[in-house]
């Protein structure tokens, strides 16, 4: 069937953007990049896997005659990218310890680059393109070897929360260094190849700098006019953006005509715009949703469909990779750990730092894209490097975890305050504004009239994009300040006053927020999790979604609380069933009875569980008798538990109901949950959950057959 050339493309899109959102997720789940799978899609629908499994499927999907249009597509997609790019080097990241940082990235540059132009006398002869010169060649690869990712290795850093750490700092200042020293590297391997010899090459790179000093001269003047016209108007408006894009691709093609590569315009134009916190934050909003989600896609896919892994075919071919990777890996980490060591960074920083440089993602596949463009690599040597971009940049994030965890990272950042012998608290907060409710239980519960408690609201920012300006550290920062403002605007509001200093918050910036609540928890002692209800947004359940997932992972007690907007705490009701979540419940209800004289407990029995277990009746005789007196304990009559704990409900400010299945909330066998109670309940809602940690007779064999060698 013969399609239209427009239809064929369009048809292409919508492959190439599904697949790469479904890679990019499934890569996600893994703690890896979106882009890392972006780029996976792309190759998987080139020749190396949809075109081995189903050749006549992809050559109707993807004829020859229609590549062109992606290919302009892809050119389109690097411009803009390139000028976020540029956006995004502030300047401010040149400022912190800048001596150490251009000492080490540039001898991270410089190793790679010189292992690089070695490694050229080995891969010259046998993978160079006929015709391109060995200059031109051994300056590329040593170019490509010598790249650090700037955009990834930000993302990294912020998900980790090391923008404020040493490491974290020097890490971004040596990045900013490197990108600038690596692109003007680039820049020269590009002019040396279109020319095919050095001295040809000077009058190009003479007004390459000349071009350079303009931008940074007189086009920063009048890039600055943008800002006056967004302080002006209060936003940026349409008339505004065209003309930046324009001044952006007028750039790229000033570049072209130089004779270097028009992606050096675009990225040009983003350094020297002004950093002006609205133009610049509204700009990168405005132009990276499709960028990134429509134009990039396009780009990996183009990549990818140039990619033949099946090139590799015999085993010598699969060796010289591996030196390719070698050579990057190599040259990379130890240039950057030696510089850091004698530039007086202790190891396991001056390690981390190493694996950080050698991230390589998007900004390698720009630059190897460019490098088959112009032939000085061949198809075979692009294959290489690609997986060699890939394995570098697909092992950072593990092997900055194992050197540098991220409970080392919080040791670093924060002296913690001694909570062993304290009640902790940890109250997980989606929105400081709403959920008052939350903490104020939470202060009940812990505090009351006790100065031997805390409570620590945790409000984790969560980045669900990659490459976005909102995972940028400054900016991360920026949400930072803003949510930790609001929090401690509404702890100066707690009362009693006298206890606001034992609310203690937390804001930090976490993908996964269930993962890292529970890791927070366990490294912080937690005794109990208090944590509020939501809906999700893929379970009908209430206790599904991230609330499920709490209380399938923490390994501390969790509290879900069901806010019915009652301010009340005078009557609470506790449905009795002899288990442990319901002693996680009496537990709580009875420090909500000591600390506040107010409050009264009603403990109803519904047959047939009107029988207190042996340890129930234990704790309730020890109570003193001002905290006994207020405690009630009917026995009621009912062919329906719940029902009557609903119709008991109506006379209660808080119900507090331990997990099972009496009252309808206990997970089932298939991992559904049902929710019967926390729907009909009349009151606000407290579920319990205890941990159940295992017996301490099992635990002692475990132990035992732990240290037992194999």
């Amino acid at each position: 069937m013969h399609l239209d050339i427009v239809v064929q493309v369009l048809i292409q899109i919508l492959l190439v953007i599904g697949l790469s959102r479904l890679i990019g997720l499934g890569f996600r789940r893994l703690n890896q990049p979106l882009v890392i799978g972006e780029i996976v899609a792309g190759i998987m629908l080139g020749p190396s896997l949809f075109g081995m499994i189903a050749p006549n499927v992809a050559a109707w999907i993807f004829p020859p005659e229609t590549i062109p249009f992606l290919g302009v597509l892809s050119q389109i997609g690097l411009i803009f990218f390139m000028f976020l790019i540029g956006l995004e080097l502030d300047p401010k990241y040149l400022k912190n310890g800048l001596n150490v940082a251009i000492l080490v990235s540039h001898v991270s540059i410089l190793v790679p680059f010189s292992l690089g132009a070695l490694a050229s006398l080995l891969l010259y002869p046998l993978v160079s393109c006929d015709g391109v010169s060995f200059t031109a060649f051994a300056l590329f690869l040593g170019a490509a070897m010598s790249i650090t990712a700037f955009p990834v290795l930000a993302r990294i850093i912020t998900e980790n929360n090391l923008q404020n750490t040493r490491l974290g700092a020097l890490a971004l200042t040596c990045a900013a260094v490197d990108d600038v020293t690596a692109w003007c590297l680039l820049a020269l391997a590009i002019a040396v190849t279109r020319y095919n010899n050095m001295i040809a090459a000077i009058p190009t790179i003479i007004e390459a700098i000349a071009y350079i000093a303009l931008m940074f001269t007189v086009g920063r003047l009048v890039l600055k006019q943008f800002a006056v016209l967004y302080d002006r108007k209060g936003k940026l408006t349409q008339t505004v953006l065209a003309s930046i894009y324009m001044v952006v691709v007028i750039s790229a093609l000033i570049t072209e005509l130089i004779g270097i590569h028009l992606i050096f315009g675009a990225f040009l134009v983003g350094v020297t715009m002004p950093k002006h916190p609205g133009l610049t934050r509204e700009l990168a909003q405005k132009t990276e949703d499709f960028v990134l989600t429509f134009l990039l896609p396009v780009f990996f896919a183009y990549s990818g469909l140039r990619t033949q892994v099946g090139l590799l075919n015999r085993p010598v071919l699969w060796g010289l990779c591996a030196i390719v990777v070698a050579v990057a890996i190599i040259g990379k980490y130890v240039g950057t750990y030696v510089a850091a060591r004698v530039s007086g960074v202790e190891k396991r920083e001056a390690s981390a730092l190493g694996w950080l440089m050698n991230t390589r993602g998007l900004t390698e596949l720009i630059v190897l894209n460019i490098g088959l463009s112009l032939n000085v690599i061949s198809p075979l040597l692009f294959t290489m490097l690609v997986i060699m971009a890939l394995v570098t940049t697909f092992m950072t994030s593990p092997l900055l975890e194992m050197i540098y965890p991220k409970q080392q990272i919080r040791q670093n950042q924060i002296n913690q305050p001694d909570v062993s012998d304290q009640y902790h608290v940890l109250v997980p907060i989606a929105n400081p504004t709403t959920q008052r409710g939350l903490i104020e239980l939470a202060m009940s519960i812990a505090i009351g009239n006790s100065s031997n408690a805390i409570v620590t609201p945790l409000s984790l920012i969560q980045l669900d994009q990659d490459y976005v300006y909102e995972s940028l550290p400054s900016e991360a920062n920026r949400q930072i300040a803003l949510t930790n403002e609001k929090l401690q605007a509404l702890i100066q509001t707690l009362e009693p006053a006298d206890y606001r200093h034992l609310v203690r918050p937390i804001v930090q910036v976490d993908r996964d927020v269930a993962r890292a609540t529970t890791q927070i928890a366990m490294r912080d002692r937690a005794n109990l999790i208090l944590v509020g209800w939501h809906r999700p947004a893929f379970h009908s359940n209430r206790l599904g979604g991230r609330v499920g997932e709490l209380l399938t992972m923490a390994p501390v007690d969790v509290a879900v609380f069901v806010d019915r907007h009652s301010t009340k705490l005078e009557n609470l009701l506790l449905p009795y069933v002899p288990n442990l979540h319901t002693d996680l419940g009496l537990e709580l209800a009875l420090r909500l009875l000591i600390n506040r004289d107010q409050t009264r407990l009603k403990i109803l029995r519904v047959q047939p569980f009107s029988e207190l277990s042996s340890e129930f009746n234990a704790l309730l005789d020890r109570l003193p008798n001002r905290v006994r007196r207020r405690i009630d304990l009917p026995i009621v009559e009912a062919s329906s538990p719940i029902q009557a704990v609903i119709e008991s409900s109506e006379f209660a400010d808080l119900t507090i109901a331990g997990a099972s299945r009496e009252w309808g909330i206990e997970r089932q066998t298939l991992g559904r949950y049902t929710d019967e109670l926390a729907e009909a309940c009349r009151s606000s809602l407290l579920i319990t959950r205890r941990y159940s940690q295992v017996a301490s007779h099992l635990t002692s064999i475990l132990e035992v057959a732990d240290e037992k060698p194999v």
